[in-house]
């Protein structure tokens, strides 16, 4: 590490598209993270969604990074499963669950070309259930990993970087109020209203 960078600086991304049910997974485990915790300046929680190489800065600059996303192991649904440094591009090569991961594969193609990966990678992921639902939430089943997942990622951020981040008093503020999960979950329109008028979940305006 270099000498002006004593402190790891460690990275936690969700990625995913949290319009398309369990493909949502991975923010839904930051919005529980950051709800739930206040982190230190050190870690950045951040909701990747399906940005791609808009990342590679994000990942450029940090000496640790935690993966959070819903990926095709070939296990039962709902199945957490954890790899870490080779091993992850090499499943995201192998089984996709959508486009987003292309492009996260290549960011890890560029950050090796570069030679800025990060010292460490570890991807917490789970097998999603049902992906072709559009404006649908999480299953009941992936529901059911969110917190397992979230406690993960702190026992990883402990174990792996020495980072224990403070219970939260209050309320996190990833994720606006219009797509949080609950509202998000519970005023799911009905596919005619939908059509016809839009979503308002989506469509709302931001408060000034």
């Amino acid at each position: 590490m270099d000498d002006d960078r004593q402190v790891a600086r460690i990275l936690v991304l969700g990625i995913g598209n949290i319009l398309w049910a369990d493909e949502g997974f991975g923010v839904r485990v930051l919005e529980a993270l950051d709800a739930s915790h206040v982190f230190p300046d050190t870690v950045t929680l951040l909701d990747g969604g399906t940005q791609g190489l808009y990342l590679l800065p994000y990942l450029e600059e940090a000496d640790g990074v935690v993966i959070v996303d819903a990926v095709d192991y070939g296990l039962v649904p709902g199945t957490l499963h954890f790899l870490a440094d080779g091993e992850v591009p090499a499943v995201l090569a192998a089984r996709k669950v959508s486009l987003h991961q292309t492009g996260f594969q290549e960011i890890l193609g560029l950050l090796a070309l570069r030679g800025k990966t990060p010292a460490r990678i570890v991807l917490v992921g789970v097998q999603p259930e049902l992906l072709d639902d559009y404006g649908g939430g999480l299953t009941a089943t992936i529901a059911a990993q969110v917190e397992p997942a979230a406690r993960k990622v702190l026992d990883i951020l402990k174990d792996e970087f020495g980072v224990v981040p403070e219970p939260r008093a209050g309320e996190g503020s990833l994720v606006t109020a219009a797509v949080g999960r609950q509202s998000y979950e519970s005023e799911r329109p009905s596919a005619e209203a939908a059509c016809r008028i839009g979503d308002p979940r989506v469509l709302a305006t931001p408060r000034s």
